[in-house]
């Protein structure tokens, strides 16, 4: 059997596992262990097991995954998510809908110094769901526009999914945030626009606010200097070159403590509480990881993705046709994969048939973490949509994921602008001299 044979069918045999319930984390690293001892030999293969996860853990670029883990625990346990819902309830606060636009608002913010789509959708579904049912609002659409936005956090910079992207393709960090920035914005702003829109149209659903006066929206955003002073550190900092990514995580997620301190938000407890999540959610995330770079040595070595990126340049396909296949992909991988399995299974196999058409990786990473995106609010595996429901067991999921459809639509959109205006995510970088 030939390796590329063996690469297929190994790619096969992990998504039967996936289907079958096998954690993530095993499957990758038990398929990419024995495809690679049935092409190279188990001596080899062994080596190369023993190998990944010693790499991995010195891996110092990797450092910054908890660093961001836990500047957003503690940021959480600080209170800040609530400060960040009141202001930007403030801000829309007298339109149709201002609940659900705050919400939006809100996760975009929270994201900004989160960098988890899971632990913003956590956050704001204790934060926003109850608000916007106390005033009226459908449960089911309450549910699903925190979904939605959730999604935010993995887009918008800083981005866990988008430092991962990072050491799997080899790329600049920094180069990847500032990419990342302006499509993020501009998905903020279209599930706005999304909220606008349904509010015009079925107004019962969406009781509109009384607005504040301007005394009451400036005293609603005085704690926002934290966010500022958050984002300064965790993002612009790297964007002006005074940290690198690591360093800039460190700084912040520091600064997230001593705020939480001073201003006698976070107590001892809470601190140590961020300690034990960012433990947590680093120990599993690492795991899935150390499983994927197993399973990416095992793809390469198969040659399956040169194989693939040649079948491509000789069939002549347009470069648009090939981008439709891999998004139709990463739906479908959507609705059973978290986002960072999917990213991990994928990249050593799409990005040298995109870069082979021409498309710049940072660019990719950019197009991948926006189809990450539509599979965090995919049945049957929509992983916000079970964060919501676990706050809140008398919303069915079928109900949520029908909610969270408007907002995909956005999503898909901003695809298609992607594709078509590749500088919407490639103006930034180059502009900032990355």
């Amino acid at each position: 059997m030939s390796a590329l044979v063996i690469g297929v069918a190994g790619i096969v045999a992990l998504l039967c596992a996936v289907l079958a319930r096998v954690p993530v984390g095993i499957a990758l690293a038990a398929v990419g262990f024995l495809g690679y001892a049935a092409i190279d030999g188990w001596p080899r293969a062994a080596a190369m097991i023993g190998t990944v996860p010693f790499e991995l853990a010195n891996a110092y670029s990797l450092s910054v995954v908890p660093l961001f883990l836990l500047m957003g625990a503690v940021a959480t346990r600080a209170g800040l998510s609530r400060e960040l819902f009141d202001a930007m309830n403030a801000v829309f606060s007298g339109l149709r809908g201002a609940l659900a636009s705050a919400t939006v608002g809100a996760c975009a913010a929270f994201g900004a110094i989160c960098g988890s789509s899971i632990a913003t959708a956590a956050t704001f579904s204790r934060i926003a769901v109850p608000e916007m049912r106390r005033h009226g609002y459908d449960a089911a659409f309450a549910a699903g526009c925190v979904a939605a936005a959730g999604t935010l956090g993995i887009l918008i910079p800083p981005s866990v999914i988008l430092a991962i992207y990072a050491i799997a393709a080899e790329q600049s960090l920094a180069r990847l945030f500032a990419a990342a920035l302006v499509p993020g914005l501009v998905l903020a702003v279209s599930y706005i626009g999304v909220v606008a829109w349904l509010a015009r149209n079925r107004s019962l659903a969406f009781p509109a606010s009384p607005a504040l006066p301007a005394a009451s929206r400036i005293a609603a955003g005085k704690g926002l200097w934290k966010m500022g002073l958050l984002f300064l550190f965790a993002v612009v900092g790297i964007y002006l070159g005074w940290f690198s990514p690591t360093e800039g995580a460190a700084v912040s997620a520091l600064a997230a403590i001593v705020i939480g301190l001073a201003t006698r938000t976070l107590d001892r407890a809470g601190l140590f509480g961020a300690f034990g999540e960012t433990v947590r959610a680093t120990a599993v995330l690492f795991f899935v990881v150390v499983g994927a770079f197993v399973f990416s040595r095992f793809i390469a070595l198969s040659g399956l993705p040169a194989a693939l990126a040649h079948v491509v340049e000789r069939a002549d396909v347009a470069p648009f046709a090939v981008l439709l296949a891999i998004a139709l992909v990463y739906l479908a991988l959507g609705t059973f994969l978290e986002e960072v399995s999917t990213l991990l299974v994928t990249v050593p196999v799409f990005l040298p048939v995109a870069t082979g058409l021409g498309y710049d990786p940072v660019w990719f990473g950019v197009f991948v973490t926006v189809m990450a995106t539509v599979g965090l609010v995919s049945p049957p595996l929509g992983l916000t949509v079970f964060v919501i429901q676990a706050h809140h067991p008398g919303i069915g999921a079928g109900r949520i994921y029908r909610a969270t459809l408007p907002f995909v639509f956005a999503d898909l959109a901003l695809v298609v602008l992607l594709v078509a205006v590749p500088a919407l995510a490639l103006w930034l970088p180059a502009r900032l001299g990355l």
